[in-house]
């Protein structure tokens, strides 16, 4: 057992709630044409830089499916109607449709979120809160321009900064943007370069820490949707084949993840009653108990974060190893738990 000591004003919000309000952060359509949540000036300058990615999400075949809609027109008209009042994605469409009456309404949004940069307002982000995505445009909202010079050697740098050594089709799947080649060959000068084993070329920063394989890697939750497993080419490096289906889902969500010893080993979710808070971890094979003691500790960490301060909270290990697809249930029966109060 793990005794909690009282939760006092810790809130997972508290942060977020500040940056967001003050707008000092913004949920911004940017890389992979997907949602983050990045600083104003990050979203100042990462939505130019990988414009590319949004323009290849309508397309050339998208616009001849909008037959009468000009990019130029849509973006003007659009961007009125945003700098009026933030709009949903609902309102945004019925008054589009009713300038473009012929057109899809679904695809003429995706072409109003390429032409026009947007960030999602709160209560949408905020943590426990939810509302439907609601825009306003990333001048507005963050009260400055778009960087007119978008660099993209700069965004090779932060991408290795996080994610390094990794090869250049691993920044590419980061951001979706193609052609990045010429980019990091120009930086390369600066930057360290490696070979793995399957022969592949790969840069990191010169001074970034490279730990050893010796070095043991700590067990950890990852969030949903978390880069760390997504942003790669060759995700084998922190996932194996077998596991990206068990985290594949038919409606392309991804669940939080396990990392033990550095390698996704299973996923876990939240399950909460009125005075209860569990995290369940499922396993993708069988830990040993230091591994399973470990995972109680962090769990039961990250529920202190997440769980009303009321709460009883759990960490309920699943035994056994999952063996389904897109189902969330684990053989065997729950036999490792973690509870405090």
């Amino acid at each position: 057992m793990d005794q909690v000591r009282p939760r006092r004003g810790v809130s997972p919000n508290h942060t977020a709630l500040q940056r967001i309000a003050g707008r000092t952060a913004a949920d911004g359509i940017s890389a992979r044409s997907t949602v983050h949540l990045v600083s104003a000036a990050d979203c100042l300058s990462l939505r130019p830089t990988v414009q590319p990615c949004l323009d290849r999400a309508v397309g050339p075949q998208g616009w001849r499916r909008l037959e009468g809609v000009e990019p130029g027109e849509l973006a003007a008209v659009g961007r009125a109607l945003l700098e009026e009042e933030p709009r949903t994605a609902q309102q945004l469409g019925l008054i589009l449709g009713e300038r473009w009456p012929d057109a899809d309404r679904e695809l003429l949004n995706r072409a109003l979120r390429a032409v026009i940069p947007m960030v999602q307002i709160p209560p949408r982000g905020l943590w426990g809160q939810s509302g439907r995505p609601t825009y306003a445009t990333v001048e507005a909202w963050v009260g400055g321009p778009l960087a007119p010079r978008p660099s993209l050697a700069t965004l090779v740098r932060r991408y290795l900064a996080a994610f390094g050594p990794a090869t250049v089709a691993d920044i590419q799947a980061w951001c979706g943007l193609t052609h990045l080649r010429e980019v990091v060959e120009a930086e390369s000068r600066e930057l360290a370069r490696f070979t793995d084993e399957a022969g592949n070329e790969l840069f990191d920063l010169p001074d970034a820490p490279r730990p050893g394989p010796d070095v043991d890697s700590p067990v950890r939750l990852l969030a949903e949707f978390d880069n760390a497993v997504l942003s790669h080419a060759d995700r084998s490096r922190i996932i194996s084949s077998a596991d990206q289906k068990r985290i594949t889902t038919k409606n392309a969500l991804v669940p939080g993840t396990v990392l033990v010893d550095g390698f996704v080993r299973g996923r876990w979710h939240l399950e909460r009653e009125r005075k209860r808070s569990a995290l369940v971890i499922t396993p993708f094979r069988t830990l040993s108990t230091a591994e399973r003691a470990e995972l109680a500790e962090e769990g039961i960490g990250l529920l202190r974060f997440v769980a009303p301060a009321t709460h009883e909270v759990d960490v309920i290990i699943r035994s056994g190893q999952d063996t389904g697809q897109d189902t969330g249930q684990a053989s065997g029966e729950d036999d490792g738990r973690a509870a405090g109060s």
